[in-house]
């Protein structure tokens, strides 16, 4: 089984592992049903995070690579925390403050990117 195909059944795992705790957060009242899906979002932007660790470390050929995976990772975190945020508190200042924090991390990590 190819390295791609280990990592693809991973994250099948791991996103199903995603979907229980979702569902069993709501289940016990810890959130309702409009933050299903941003927590759904913010959890698998952690998830890609830690792909993009596991990319920086056995890089492959002809695939994204691991700056371009923290990217998409960070933007999925900064889309699912703000829309919990707002969901949560109503507050779309806090919303707006958590693209922002995600954007600034972003640009920081691009301007320290090494070749």
């Amino acid at each position: 089984m190819a390295e791609a195909e280990r990592r693809g059944i991973l994250s099948i795992g791991v996103f199903l592992i995603i979907l229980v705790i979702s569902i069993i957060l709501y289940a016990v009242a810890l959130i309702d049903w409009m933050s299903i899906l941003p927590l759904i979002l913010l959890l698998s932007g952690c998830w890609t995070m830690a792909l993009a660790g596991m990319r920086a470390s056995n890089p492959q050929k002809y695939e994204r690579g691991p700056f371009s995976t923290l990217a998409w990772g960070l933007l999925m975190i900064a889309l699912g925390g703000s829309w919990f945020l707002y969901t949560y508190t109503s507050n779309s200042l806090y919303a707006l403050a958590v693209i922002l924090l995600v954007f600034g991390v972003l640009a920081i990590v691009a301007a320290l990117r090494r070749k």
